[in-house]
């Protein structure tokens, strides 16, 4: 099995450039999460966000790319979603993170799987795929939320929330058909 990871590390410039200059008038906590959120849409420019893992079956075919926004109330009270570099994020924003696929290769991909972190400056909030599966402990264990529990900090578990999860994963069932395209979506709030 060949295992692909894609990453990046936000750098200040990058944060500038998504989200306009950071000043002294702007808060410490909207830096720490325009950083967070720099680092994910980041990653899209990097070409993905999500790591790859996927066997030699025409899997290493299958690109990805991210982008994430914000959902705003417009002025007649609609909700519509804009770009993170168009306003000022906020806690308590709701974000929307959307990974398109498309399997550029000849032949078809099987086994392919996509995981993708939850960065620690966004809550998680819910998946649009009923078939993906979450982990609360870094990718070690996978399962949906309701099922998971965590350390209660007191020696015993409490069941896993949103705020827990630190990955998602899309474990493809059938092979992605060559030229095949698609998007894989899911949910957060900003701490």
């Amino acid at each position: 099995m060949d295992n692909t990871h894609i990453r990046y590390t936000a750098r200040r410039g990058d944060i500038r450039a998504l989200f306009g200059s950071v000043d002294s008038r702007r808060s410490t906590l909207f830096y720490a999460v325009a950083l967070g959120l720099a680092a994910l849409l980041g990653s899209a420019m990097a070409t993905s966000a999500a790591a790859q893992t996927a066997a030699p079956t025409g899997a290493k075919a299958v690109q990805i790319s991210s982008e994430i926004q914000v959902e705003r109330t417009d002025a007649n009270g609609k909700a519509e979603l804009v770009a993170p570099s168009d306003v000022t994020v906020v806690p308590g924003d709701k974000l929307l993170f959307t990974l398109t696929y498309r399997n550029a290769g000849s032949t078809p991909a099987g086994n392919f799987v996509a995981v993708n972190p939850v960065h620690k400056a966004v809550r998680f909030t819910g998946v649009d795929e009923d078939w993906a599966a979450v982990s609360v402990d870094g990718g070690k264990t996978w399962g949906k939320l309701s099922a998971l529990t965590v350390d209660d900090g007191a020696g015993g578990t409490r069941p896993a929330q949103g705020g827990d999860v630190t990955h998602i994963q899309w474990k493809f069932a059938q092979a992605i058909p060559a030229g095949k395209s698609g998007k894989l979506r899911f949910r957060g709030v900003v701490k």
